[in-house]
């Protein structure tokens, strides 16, 4: 797809300095929401909620450089006043996934990590893990994390997606609903809560953003469907470590209380 007419375009001095970068994070960061608009410089402790997800991925050992990507002047600047890197991009994107292909382009980089910008508890050491199977000689193009689900209500929470994976951890499917069926009687295998954060080889990001949408990416809403419908796999790594990704006043409110307990011990 690749909907962006007029590409990014880097300072002379920050592309110089992304060009020996082998992993960048790219933070795509969306002023528009519709159930929480303005997100990105909602206030959690004092800082922005961007400068939360930025402050994270600049402490994983395995990134090299971090860049967030919006639309939007008013959040490049906050970014600015943290000391953050912000690169304007097109408007007119439909996904997350185009916004940072945009970016790709202009990047010469092995590796682009997807750090979603309303995920402001991720950490370091996830990030990392998330990073490790690209790294290696192994022809893995794309990959993301996965969680052990351990509340049961969360298996009804739309919210929350849902994944199977081989015995290899290699993704089948991912969904919205409850995933797997068990039947009656049967002991239940493990079930697993998928953490929003993609790593891919950057030739691969470009290809896969030109790719069209597909019946089941459409149908439930997750791009990464995108890449198995069309015949690539997606290796995941599990994490112990947990998230919440915000998007409802309430998801809000719940990772400032938990911001601001942390703080406090």
């Amino acid at each position: 797809m690749l909907r962006f007419v007029v590409p990014v375009v880097f300072p002379s001095e920050l592309a110089r300095s992304l060009r020996h970068a082998r992993v960048v994070a790219v933070i795509p960061s969306r002023y528009q929401s519709t159930r929480l608009p303005g997100k990105p410089l909602a206030l959690i402790d004092g800082k922005t909620m961007v400068e939360h997800v930025w402050a994270r991925a600049s402490h994983a050992r395995r990134i090299d450089a971090v860049i967030v990507a919006t639309d939007n002047e008013e959040v490049a600047t906050a970014v600015d006043k943290f000391g953050g890197v912000a690169v304007m991009t097109s408007a007119d994107h439909a996904t997350g996934t185009d916004r940072l292909a945009e970016v790709a382009t202009r990047l010469e980089s092995d590796l682009i990590v997807n750090v979603q910008g309303d995920e402001p508890l991720i950490t370091p050491s996830a990030i990392d893990d998330a990073v490790q199977p690209l790294l290696a000689p192994n022809g893995e193009r794309m990959g993301t994390l996965r969680k052990r689900l351990d509340q049961a209500e969360d298996l009804h929470n739309p919210s929350i997606v849902k994944m199977v994976v081989d015995h290899q951890g290699y993704a089948l499917y991912f969904s919205r609903s409850p995933l797997p069926y068990v039947r009656p009687g049967q002991p239940a295998p493990a079930i697993w809560r998928h953490l929003g954060l993609y790593v891919y080889k950057r030739t691969f990001l470009l290809e896969f953003a030109r790719l069209p949408q597909t019946p089941l990416e459409l149908a439930e809403g997750l791009e990464q469907l995108r890449a198995l419908e069309h015949g690539f796999r997606i290796i995941t790594v599990e994490t112990t470590a947990d998230t919440i990704g915000v998007d409802t006043p309430e998801d809000l409110e719940r990772v400032r209380r938990l911001v601001q307990a942390g703080a406090r011990s």
